[in-house]
């Protein structure tokens, strides 16, 4: 079990391996969520870390080409 200490200001440190397991690093930011059990703490991350995550390896598409691909998805489904 890890735990710290919160401060005369609200302020705590994150244990190293509570930083190594959520990956983060000086300046990243967090979100709380409150739930009926304590608070779920969550690393914030940009979407532009997305940015190349999926493979496409087609001819580009247009946005019309893809509405018709989700319209077609969304009568299969």
């Amino acid at each position: 079990m890890l735990e710290s200490s919160v401060n005369y200001r609200g302020q705590t440190t994150l244990p190293e391996a509570v930083r190594a397991a959520l990956g983060l690093k000086a300046g990243d930011k967090v979100r709380y969520v409150l739930v009926d059990e304590g608070v779920l703490m969550m690393p914030v991350r940009p979407t532009s870390r997305l940015f190349g995550s999926l493979n496409y390896d087609g001819p580009p598409m247009g946005l019309e080409d893809m509405e018709c691909a989700i319209a077609e998805g969304a009568v299969e489904g």
